[in-house]
């Protein structure tokens, strides 16, 4: 079978990306989720406050700081003998590219412009194939117009697109008031690639305690239907890669992002909750479906229920609702 993809104009041994995860951190992890399949590796983030509160915290200890002896001046440490968040990233990256034989895509995750997107060409120049803009905002001002939160992620693309010359893939929320305009804008801002969707992280109430408590919830299989319904949409409408992220957990799940018109299938949760073992599993349950269904490549089936090539294209819009709902047999 084959199962070569493309990926950010990359060409991939077969579409399973791993998204940014703690799995990352481990070079062994990294080489096992390789040899289990992986075809591409998605860093962990770089986070704009991580960066951007050590170097302030850096030049003000270092720099600004008088103990009032001059002699004890000399005693202070120098700026080389720290190891920031942007040092072990790139160390990190570094023994990915040592390590791998598949394409190692960075990962910045940040929601203003400023320095911390200058490191940018930094990674470029350790071997990055590709960098991934996370804009993890969460528009919470009840003042912010969608204008306004449009804007601020065509400002990061365009001056992360005008420092380095890799591939750019942005990273989505669903919560955009016209998500394909957006992702045509985009387009034309100069990225290659988009992943959809961003999982936001969401605060829990402890009754009891009456506290805010943050846990990390994982994805379920039940929450790919969102990212397979936009990129059955958007397929055939755009020349960006379109990357399915959230909530796939099996061969099904990838097979229906595939058949919706997805490039890549990305991976998290399910390689949280049970390890590298997956990707095998998967690629050998695609293998016995191309095979029972007549497919010798992925290229043969990929978007074929897109929304452009179903005989019924009002499966993906509003009609789609009342038939849902019809099909629970509940009459009232």
């Amino acid at each position: 079978m084959d199962f070569t993809s493309k990926f950010l104009g990359l060409t991939l041994k077969n579409p399973l990306v791993p998204s940014a995860s703690p799995l990352s951190h481990s070079i062994d992890m990294a080489r096992q989720l390789e040899d289990a399949g992986a075809a591409a590796l998605v860093m962990y983030s770089l986070f704009e406050e991580a960066v951007s509160r050590e170097e302030e915290s850096m030049v003000h200890f270092l720099h600004h700081q008088e103990i009032g002896f001059g002699e004890a001046q000399d005693f202070l440490p120098a700026h080389i003998d720290f190891d920031n968040a942007l040092d072990l990233y790139l160390e990190n990256l570094r023994q990915l590219k040592q390590a791998l034989d598949i394409p190692v895509v960075a990962s910045l995750n940040g929601i203003t412009p400023g320095g911390w997107i200058e490191h940018a060409t930094t990674l470029e120049k350790e071997g990055a194939d590709a960098l991934e803009l996370n804009v993890y905002y969460l528009p919470n001002n009840v003042e912010t117009s969608s204008d306004e939160v449009e804007r601020r992620y065509l400002e990061l693309l365009t001056e992360l697109r005008g420092k380095v010359k890799i591939p750019i893939n942005m990273k989505l929320s669903p919560y955009f008031s016209a998500l394909g305009h957006t992702i045509k804008a985009i387009e034309a801002a100069g990225a290659n690639g988009v992943a959809l969707f961003n999982r936001f992280y969401q605060p829990d109430i402890d009754i009891d305690s009456l506290r805010l408590n943050h846990r990390l919830h994982l994805s379920s299989s039940a929450e790919h239907l969102l990212s397979m319904h936009w990129i059955a949409i958007l397929h055939g409408h755009t020349d960006l890669t379109l990357g399915a992220t959230s909530g796939v957990h099996n061969t099904e799940d990838a097979l229906k992002m595939l058949l919706a018109g997805a490039d890549v299938v990305h991976l998290c949760s399910a390689l949280l909750k049970r390890g590298p073992v997956v990707l095998g599993e998967i690629l050998a349950g695609m293998e016995a479906w191309m095979e029972e269904k007549g497919f010798e490549s992925i290229e043969e089936f990929q978007g074929m229920m897109s929304q452009r090539s179903v005989a019924d294209p009002g499966v993906y819009e509003r009609i789609n609702y009342m038939k849902s709902l019809d099909s629970f047999g509940w009459k009232g």
